[in-house]
């Protein structure tokens, strides 16, 4: 690695540090520490983690699936069982940093295949979109029933993300272009657009209905963790809520992505709860489940070791 890029992966994560710092920080100041400390102390903590801990093992479960699905797709045959320690491997990495994260995915799964790391980095990038589509499509949905009670602003929410996917899915299904237009359309050919060129709308919906129950799943369970800690939020709040919360939670901008996740918990639930509450909930439910899916990285870390390491298997052709 060149100094010119390890000088801006350090000043990268440092920006990230010292915005996560400044974001807890303010949160802290406007909380009375009491009230705080009170609502961790006195929390079901038995009723928390029987909902959040399994919370963990079906997200991780479900997101290989997913996972399975699209490089079955578009890269060819590959087994459930063999993607599990690569995923697993890769929460381990965005637990420091999301995008680092969807880096190592790209290059153990390049490995494993035998593929080009572009090509499964196209197919990782693929993942992100259609995660956003799937919260924005949940968002829709809880919007719809209580769309009196929200910001107007947040009404733009899931227009503006499909309004995104369309601009993507243009331009990566768009037919030949003028000679005039060829610095437009040129990095539509290169290997990281190589998914989006190849994906109809409907592999689209696909990935979309197969997440739904991550989501749904995660919901329930979250909404069964906040009665640990006294709160009592309509379900169709949370239904509207929850999705846009993972979508800033998403944004690899934070280290472990603390910081945001509890400014959008405050902003978005105030109304239904007491602020030391909501932040003890979110600090609480945020580090269990990033705490849990790095501990089930490092559990099946030696599985993964093979492809760290080493290709196991040969190249094959796309499907």
């Amino acid at each position: 690695m060149s100094a010119g890029a390890m000088h801006r992966i350090l000043r990268s994560r440092a920006t990230a540090a010292v915005l996560t710092a400044a974001i807890l920080i303010l949160l802290l100041r406007r909380m009375p520490a009491a009230r705080l400390l009170a609502a961790l102390e006195h929390a079901d903590y038995r009723l928390f983690f029987a909902a959040m801990i399994p919370n963990a093992l079906f997200y991780f479960c479900w997101d290989t699936l997913v996972l399975t699905t699209a490089v079955r797709w578009f890269h060819g045959p590959v087994r459930y069982r063999d993607l599990l320690p690569l995923r697993a491997a890769s929460y381990v990495v965005a637990f420091f940093n999301t995008n680092a994260g969807r880096g190592a995915l790209a290059a153990v799964l390049s490995r494993r295949l035998g593929s080009p790391i572009l090509q499964l980095g196209s197919t990782v990038l693929f993942l992100v979109l259609t995660e956003y589509l799937h919260l924005a499509a949940w968002t829709a949905i809880g919007l719809v029933r209580i769309r009196s009670e929200v910001p107007a602003e947040l009404l733009w929410v899931p227009p503006s993300v499909a309004a995104a996917w369309l601009l993507v899915f243009a331009y990566g299904r768009a037919g030949a272009a003028p000679a005039s237009w060829r610095w437009i359309v040129a990095p539509r050919e290169w290997a990281l657009m190589r998914t989006f060129r190849l994906a109809p709308a409907r592999r689209y919906a696909q990935i979309v209905l197969l997440r739904a129950p991550m989501f749904f799943v995660s919901l329930a369970l979250h909404a069964v963790a906040a009665r640990a800690f006294g709160l009592e939020i309509p379900f169709v709040a949370m239904l509207a809520f929850l999705p846009v919360i993972f979508m800033i939670a998403a944004l690899p901008i934070t280290i472990a992505r603390l910081g945001t996740t509890q400014a959008a918990w405050l902003f978005f639930f105030a109304p239904y709860a007491e602020a030391p509450r909501l932040l003890a909930f979110s600090l609480a439910a945020h580090l269990t489940f990033v705490a849990a899916r790095s501990l089930i990285g490092l559990a099946l870390l030696p599985w993964a070791y093979g492809d760290l390491v080493t290709p196991r298997t040969p190249g094959r052709a796309p499907a």
